[in-house]
């Protein structure tokens, strides 16, 4: 009988995983540790470098944190709901509910290149986590104070 192999308990440490390829590719460019040495990796990738700030892109304030938080390790468990399934023990379908960052971080080790469809259901206007409310009939002075374009002073 083959035996189970044992598995970290927490989900893929994305930045060392990245930073580990990164090394592999430029070892030159790393001092101690996986640290990079930026004006070495610049100056081994010669004229490849785009300083410029001009280019499309999605910003927002909170994006930088945003990046952080999608990039830690998670430590959470996925547990098998058996009597919610359908045919749990003989189907090839697996349905999961939780918080689709976490478990996408968690499947991202186990299940990677074996999933051949996911479908997500965000929680939207659930009323959780959401910045406005998508309530329309608002007049046009309550979305300008609500947005911050207007104050108390006009």
């Amino acid at each position: 009988m083959a035996e189970i192999q044992k598995q970290e308990l927490t989900s893929m440490n994305i930045t060392e995983e990245q930073l580990q390829k990164l090394k592999q590719l430029f070892h030159e460019a790393f001092t101690e540790g996986l640290k990079v040495d930026w004006d070495k990796l610049k100056l081994t990738l010669g004229d490849a470098i785009d300083t410029g700030k001009e280019r499309y892109g999605m910003n927002w304030p909170g994006k930088s944190d945003c990046f952080k938080t999608i990039q830690q390790p998670s430590i959470a468990t996925l547990i098998p709901a058996r009597a919610e399934s359908v045919d749990f023990d003989t189907t090839q379908n697996l349905f999961i509910e939780g918080d689709n960052l976490e478990v996408l971080k968690l499947l991202q080790k186990s299940y990677l290149g074996k999933i051949k469809f996911m479908y997500f259901d965000p929680p939207y206007n659930t009323g959780k986590d959401f910045i406005y409310p998508d309530n329309y009939s608002e007049s046009l002075d309550t979305y300008l104070a609500y947005t911050g374009q207007v104050g108390d002073g006009g």
